[in-house]
């Protein structure tokens, strides 16, 4: 398994975790007993509880990046793959912003469509010019 496949399973993983509300450990270990994650297990954990920990602040940074949004109106699939880009740039150093961004666009593309990823684009560039 590639990382950029990891990317999509947690992004799964976080929409589904956005939709119920639900950041309990058992959701968790429920999503990871039906899908193959173990070759990129560091990546997948260590990328999970950056969300996990830093939610709030996460949110912060990507509602202060929307200019008159509220993040309530960013599709669960977006905010999903947003969070996850922003968990990459600022908690796990090992990753270049640009693949962050990149894989965050590619991923928008995929799961929302071609405008999702200029939308995704713009909201990481705003909030990587403002760290």
């Amino acid at each position: 398994m590639k990382r950029t496949q990891a990317r999509e399973l947690l992004m799964q993983l976080l929409f589904q975790m956005s939709i119920h509300n639900d950041y309990s450990s058992e959701i968790i270990d429920k999503f990871k007993k039906n899908n193959d994650y173990e070759e990129q297990k560091e990546y997948f954990d260590m990328t999970l509880t950056s969300v996990i920990d830093h939610l709030n602040e996460i949110d912060g940074l990507i509602e202060s990046s929307t200019e008159n949004w509220k993040i309530e109106r960013i599709s669960k699939v977006e905010l999903a793959i947003i969070r996850l880009a922003v968990a990459e740039i600022y908690y796990i150093s090992e990753i270049p912003q640009s693949v962050s961004i990149n894989e965050a666009v590619e991923l928008g593309k995929k799961f929302a469509g071609d405008d999702s990823g200029k939308f995704v684009n713009g909201i990481l560039g705003k909030i990587v010019r403002c760290e």
